[in-house]
């Protein structure tokens, strides 16, 4: 069969049948007819008038390559976008860039060799930010071209990008609207910092990179005021903190003993005489072996008040130190690690700082700058990093007989999800957006939102949204969105949020040569031109208090994270501008984005550097491919492993069972002249067998249309996995005598008109294949667009059956006809196909060639073995396993001998000296006792007087089929084999066999389906005792018009040469003699051996007998 050039042009001549298919130059050619006939355009102008079906597109940073899981979260996004395009919605899909924050900013410094924030500032910040402006597209052209490539529909003309003045405008926008809503304020809190890049992080980001760390864990003495030898005994392993210490913290109601110590352990560097106060519940794990005597105990709150020196004295000279070093009430407190004293250190602690400094007035001593390091006020660390302080922290404490114990211990400490580097809890002051105040409405909206999976929603995020704390938005950074926060250098109290470019504008001609250009496009409202923008402050606010001065913009910028979540408004510039585009597309319909904005196996990739670039993948596979695979492997919400080796399991799978179908197909109908021209053949007009494919395809789409329905695209894939391999191996395989058949009439030729020559039942196999593909095409065309587009144009485009539309991706997603639905039927034809494999694997076992016909199978009936149903069946049973009948028995075990044996390995231990009485009473188990425990997991016996209690693994089931037969069961099902060969049936085998290499010689004979030809052959003989008694059935098979028992010379020299190529098994290759002509050399098993001669018959246009 020639190879076309194009297979997507239609051809109404014939249905394109391709040699080969090649998914990736098939995939380039629909991209060009996509591009050419402005596809994606006409599924927005076509739905002009139709229901919205609203999508944000979660922007990506393009200042890194595209990696495999971007195909992934990508192709999500895409497949349920064209799902419901096909179901009739208007589905507008705007692309967008997230070109601010820390990523940019760390590629960005390490170009230029900047190494903290002082650098960055002798660089100079307007520099700084055009370097960081160029950076955050310079992948860009490679994001466009795997968003294209991997056929993912987003307007990429007019993408949002949140470092232009527009989308800042609307984001100052809704910080107005906040701030008008009380919700904006200035706080100073302890919060996640991170010295590596120098800003406070949300705890959302806090969350993304907790990392198991081994830090000290360290026991320290805190002596006692006015009590000699005695020590308040705290844990922490954050010995850094130490120098910041101001108080310890208690559990009102928790026991604590004051204890002295007889001994000094192993473990221990307590010292003999020593007294320790901690916790009751605690001693026994802290002290471990050292010899001790209970002095007194006391609840915590007696110990409220009680003062201690400090472990260093840095800050005794202090304002407010007077205060400090003294023991106060903590709920937080528990026992269940350390001692039950706690060290406080409020600088460094939320908890520390609630208590210490706002409930009990403490001082704040944090000699740690914002780069991490050690400032002058704690000589001993001085100029260190925090993180690198704790060896001479832990070093000195020892040295002055305060460390009594010191050990490593291994936790999960959170750190800066972007650059790597430890976080410690930091005083700074910060805006807050007080989503506190609404908390209960987000957790009363997020229960009406629909997550896939579930457990995102009522658990990770849920729980997060529980214990929600108000959002640290500020961030002290360059390249990002401004705070549009100006406040009075007189009076920093008084402050004025702007909303728009306009206010600014206004405000900023009150000042002197602070004026804007008139053109909005002329602006930039990045650092440092925006912190330069000033204007006098007015005298006083709207209560009458003095302000004065003039309005200077606060440093800090906004969290990238509100940055991508303005999306929704920021997109379209709203209110400035599109009111009626944002008020129909909000909310959202559809958000897919990634837990954590990427998935765990690419983490894994990444690390092992190994990570496959994904044009290379597609450009290997294809994009269906790869999309297919990645929705149809796990569902997409859980970890999978990328596998080379599972995109060409999909490929050869998936995809290559359906190119086989349609080539199938289409070979056929090209010859008969098929081309779906006359009306549609009623369904119960059709054999049972398009009955049940037409009913298996409604079921599918029920499955497919409910699981996209609920985002399930995994599920969805899988239903029409199963309906193709139904198609294939089932109906296609048993309906190829039919399409064999010769039409009614040969007088007209193939072509138009042609299939009104057709037998019903060829009209039928044609019909029902035909349909079954092309809504196959519909159904896999969200998640692999291009082959469902090619599959549509080649059948649609041919016939003109069914061609709804230019694109299958503009035609309506299938729906299930219940008429043509027939449960029953799919019971019986899913029986058919059970029993079959088993009955196909009993043969495999025995050794049986499937070609080799055999008496009998017997069935066991049971429940949903109905012997009605399988009698239904029978014909396509007895073809498929190659038996002559079928009979049945009324139990599994009349045809499965089974045994139990005790586990002794399990059991001895348990049973002691009832171990043999008990091993007597298993092996003497009827065959219902055996079913029953094999139903429920347990038996109870009674041996020698005593109840013995068997569960799941006690025993060991022992099953062997009857004498003469292969026994197997699956799913339910139990089947056994006669496996005896009778003369009659071994030359029926013998027949299949040759017919099987008759058909291999047409293919090396290189002739056309429909050539007749004929047949020459020698052998043994019973090999060709079984040809001649069996000649009909050979002829039809092969369409030969002759078949001889003899052979020409040059045909017998050619088959022994091919024996001898072929080795000592005798099998292939077969060789081609002259032109359409061929021979070989057999060897058929049991000594039995036969050589063909096949060639072209000098009369094409005959028929073949029936």
């Amino acid at each position: 069969m020639p190879q076309q050039d194009d297979t997507l042009a239609a051809d109404p001549a014939a249905f394109p049948a391709p040699e080969r298919f090649d998914p990736p130059a098939l995939e380039e050619r629909i991209l060009e007819r996509w591009d050419a006939e402005n596809i994606f355009e006409k599924s927005l102008t076509e739905r002009e008038d139709a229901p919205a079906f609203t999508f944000y597109e979660g922007p990506p940073t393009a200042n890194g390559r595209p990696g495999i899981h971007h195909v992934m979260s990508r192709a999500i996004k895409d497949l349920f976008c064209r799902y419901k395009t096909m179901q009739g919605y208007r589905v507008e899909r705007k692309a967008g860039w997230d070109t601010h924050g820390l990523p940019v900013e760390i590629e960005v410094e390490k170009e230029l060799g900047l190494e903290d924030r002082q650098d960055v500032l002798d660089y100079g910040i307007d520099r700084y930010n055009a370097a960081c402006r160029e950076s955050v597209l310079e992948y860009r052209a490679l994001w466009d071209d795997l968003t294209r490539r991997m056929g993912y529909w987003v307007d990429l003309d007019d993408p949002y990008v949140t470092y232009e003045s527009e989308y800042i405008e609307s984001v100052w926008w809704l910080l107005k609207q906040i701030r008008k809503q009380g919700l904006l304020y200035k706080g100073y809190k302890i919060q996640w910092y991170s010295p590596g890049s120098g800003t406070v992080l949300s705890s959302h980001e806090v969350s993304l990179g907790y990392e198991e760390t081994q830090d000290p864990s360290v026991y320290v003495r805190f002596p006692v005021a006015g009590e000699e030898d005695t020590y308040f005994l705290a844990w922490t392993t954050t010995p850094w903190t130490l120098i910041s210490n101001t108080a310890l913290a208690v559990g009102p109601d928790v026991e604590y003993v004051k204890l002295r110590l007889a001994s000094a352990g192993e473990r221990g560097r307590g010292s003999v005489g020593e007294s320790l106060i901690l916790a009751q519940s605690c001693v026994d794990e802290v002290l471990q072996g050292e010899e001790h005597d209970i002095v007194e105990r006391f609840p915590g709150r007696e110990l409220a008040g009680r003062r201690y020196e400090p472990p260093f004295d840095y800050f005794t000279d202090r304002d407010g130190a007077a205060d400090c070093w003294r023991v106060l009430e903590g709920d937080f407190v528990t026992t269940e690690e350390g001692t039950g004293v706690v060290h406080m250190a409020p600088a460094f602690g939320a908890d520390d700082y609630q208590i210490g400094v706002e409930r009990e007035g403490l001082p704040l001593f944090c000699p740690v700058d914002e780069e991490g390091r050690f400032t002058e006020e704690a000589p001993l660390v001085e100029g260190q990093w925090f993180k690198d302080a704790d060896k001479p922290i832990n070093d000195d404490l020892k040295e002055r007989g305060l460390m009594y114990l010191h050990e490593t211990y291994l936790h999960n400490y959170p750190h800066d999800w972007r650059k790597g580097t430890p976080l410690m809890s930091y005083p700074v002051e910060s805006w807050f957006i007080e989503t506190t105040a609404v908390k209960d409405r987000l957790v009363e909206l997020n229960k009406t939102i629909n997550w896939q999976p579930e457990g995102i929603g009522t658990g990770r995020f849920g729980e997060w949204l529980e214990g929600n704390v108000d959002w640290a938005l500020s961030r002290r950074r360059y390249w990002g969105t401004p705070l549009p926060v100006w406040q009075s250098d007189e009076n920093p109290e008084y402050i004025e949020v702007v909303g728009s470019i306009a206010e600014l504008r206004e405000k900023c001609a009150r000042g002197d040569g602070n004026a804007l250009p008139e053109d909005d496009r002329e602006i930039d409202l990045h650092r440092p031109f925006v912190d330069e923008l000033t204007w006098p402050a007015p005298a006083e606010d709207e209560d009458g208090h003095a302000v004065g001065g003039t309005m200077r913009r606060v440093p800090d910028l906004i969290d990238v994270w509100f940055d991508s979540g303005a999306m929704p408004f920021a997109q379209w510039h709203y209110p400035f501008e599109n009111e009626e585009k944002f008020e129909n597309n909000f909310p959202a319909d559809f958000i897919a984005e990634g837990v954590d904005q990427t998935r765990g196996w690419f983490y894994t990739l990444q690390s092992e550097g190994n990570a496959p670039e994904p044009r290379a993948v597609i450009e290997e596979h294809g994009a269906d491919v790869v999309r297919w695979y990645m929705m149809s492997n796990t569902p997409p919400w859980e970890n999978i492993k990328f596998s080379e080796r599972g995109l060409r399991d999909t490929r050869r799978g998936f995809f290559g069972t359906l190119q086989n179908v349609y080539k199938f197909f289409a070979t056929y109908a090209n010859v008969d002249g098929f081309r779906f021209a006359e009306g549609r053949m009623p369904v119960d007009e059709r054999p049972e067998l398009d009955r049940w494919i037409l009913s298996r395809l409604h079921s599918t789409v029920q499955v497919a249309r409910t699981a996209m329905d609920e985002y399930d695209p995994t599920t969805a894939a899988r239903s029409v996995e199963a309906f193709v391999d139904d198609l294939s191996n089932w109906h296609v395989r048993r309906s190829r005598d039919r399409f064999w058949a010769a039409k009614q009439s040969e007088s007209s030729n193939a072509g138009e008109g042609a299939t009104e020559h057709l037998q019903p039942k060829k009209r039928a196999a044609y019909q029902t294949v035909y349909e079954c593909l092309l809504a196959t095409a519909k159904l896999m065309a969200p998640i692999a667009p291009f082959f469902g587009e090619w599959l549509y144009r080649a059948l649609a485009g041919t016939s003109g059956h069914g061609a709804e539309a230019a694109s299958v991706h503009l035609a309506s997603f299938p729906e299930a006809d219940g008429s043509e639905i027939d449960a029953e039927l799919e019971h019986r034809m899913g029986l058919a196909r059970q029993i079959a494999s088993v009955g196909r694997s009993l043969r495999s076992r025995a050794g049986l060639n499937v070609r080799q016909p055999l008496r009998r199978i017997l069935v066991a009936e049971g429940a949903g073995v109905e012997r009605r149903a399988v009698e239904a069946v029978r014909e396509a049973i007895t073809d498929e396993v190659n038996v002559k009948d079928i009979d049945y028995v009324t139990a599994e075990s009349d045809v499965v001998e089974r045994s139990a044996v005790p586990n002794f390995e399990r059991l001895g231990p348990r049973l002691g000296s009832l171990m043999q009485p008990t091993n007597e009473a298993v092996r003497a188990l009827s065959d219902d006792d055996i079913a029953r425990y094999r139903e429920q997991g347990s038996l109870t016996l009674q041996v020698d007087g005593e109840t013995v209690e068997l569960g799941p693994g006690d025993l060991e089931i022992r099953s062997e089929g009857i004498e003469g037969w292969q026994v197997g069961t699956e799913g339910g099902v139990t089947v056994a084999l006669d496996t005896e060969v009778t003369p009659e049936l071994r030359a029926e085998g013998l027949a299949r066999e040759a017919v099987s290499r008759v058909q291999n010689l047409r293919r090396v004979a290189a002739l056309d389906v429909t050539d007749r030809v004929e047949v020459g052959y020698e052998g043994t003989d019973a090999a060709t005792t079984a040809l001649a008694s069996h000649a009909a059935y050979v002829r039809n098979e092969t369409l030969a018009l002759r078949l001889q028992d003899t052979l020409e010379s040059d045909a017998r020299a050619a088959a022994e040469e091919a024996a001898q190529q072929a080795g000592e098994d005798g099998e292939r290759p077969e060789q081609s003699v002259g032109e359409h002509a061929a021979a070989g050399a057999y060897d058929l098993g049991g000594g039995e051996r036969l050589t063909l001669h096949v060639r072209r018959a000098e009369r094409p246009e005959a028929t073949a007998p029936e």
